[in-house]
């Protein structure tokens, strides 16, 4: 594992613990789901996503926005690294791609347009011919 690997791994961990410990009745809908810092150490990236409406994200993005110089003062209280890089936190709509790309699925398979692929057939196995002496 590499350093930036693990770095990004140990701010996603305390970027989430910090929001859900003194935030937790205002981000009970978030999830941190990635950090990406450069390689200089100077800024990361920060993806959350959202459970719920709209209007829900639209409060997550007023939350993190509010509360992101503070919260990288905390998380640096925390964490000790040669800088304390900016934060910038961006939307992941992976979950929602995910959970759309399953409903056509269903939706597919409820029709009969879409049917589980048959079991893979099992080819019996090949015996070296037995040379008779």
């Amino acid at each position: 594992m590499s350093r930036l690997t693990r770095i990004n791994e140990l701010l996603m961990r305390e970027v989430s613990d910090l929001l859900h410990t003194r935030y937790r009745d205002r981000s009970v809908s978030i999830t941190i789901t990635e950090v990406d810092i450069t390689s200089d150490l100077r800024s990361a990236r920060i993806y959350y996503s959202v459970l719920g409406s709209d209007k829900a994200r639209n409060d997550a993005v007023k939350l993190l926005d509010e509360i992101k110089s503070e919260l990288r003062t905390q998380v640096f209280k925390r964490v000790t690294l040669k800088y304390t890089p900016s934060f910038s936190f961006h939307y992941d709509d992976s979950t929602v791609r995910g959970n759309r790309t399953l409903a056509i699925l269903d939706d597919l398979q409820a029709s009969g347009e879409f049917k589980d692929p048959p079991p893979p057939t099992e080819t019996p196995e090949e015996t070296p011919e037995e040379s008779e002496p």
